[in-house]
């Protein structure tokens, strides 16, 4: 199975800057993409941002002040959140398509969340 430890969160100040880690370890063949996801209180669990081998895309709300990158060697993915506002507090999860086999599928796979808040 994969494992996915999620660090990083915390409290910070509107305007401040954070940065997310993930680790996925476990038997773990191939990852074909990886991203944050995000959920506030109330509201359903969006997309923040998603890297692959051929793509990278964010959400329009955190365009030009979240990025996305991966240390391929260390099967770990990052989210560096600048200019917080206090509409980014939320529970952030991490998740990778993994393949824990060759020739095998890619399956989702989830972290167990680290919680975000920016105060005004």
């Amino acid at each position: 199975q994969v494992q996915l430890v999620e660090s990083g969160g915390g409290l910070v100040q509107a305007g401040g800057s954070l940065r997310l880690s993930c680790a996925a370890s476990g038997s773990i063949f191939s990852i074909n993409a990886m991203g944050w996801s995000r959920q506030a209180p109330g509201k359903q669990r969006e997309l923040v941002a998603i890297t692959s081998r051929s793509s990278t895309n964010y959400a329009d709300s955190v365009k030009g002040r979240f990025t996305i990158s991966a240390d391929s060697a260390k099967n770990t993915v990052y989210l560096q959140m600048n200019s917080l506002k206090p509409e980014d507090t939320a529970d952030y999860y991490c998740n990778v398509d993994a393949q824990l086999s060759p020739g095998g599928r890619y399956f989702p796979y989830w972290g167990q969340g680290t919680q975000v808040t920016v105060s005004s």
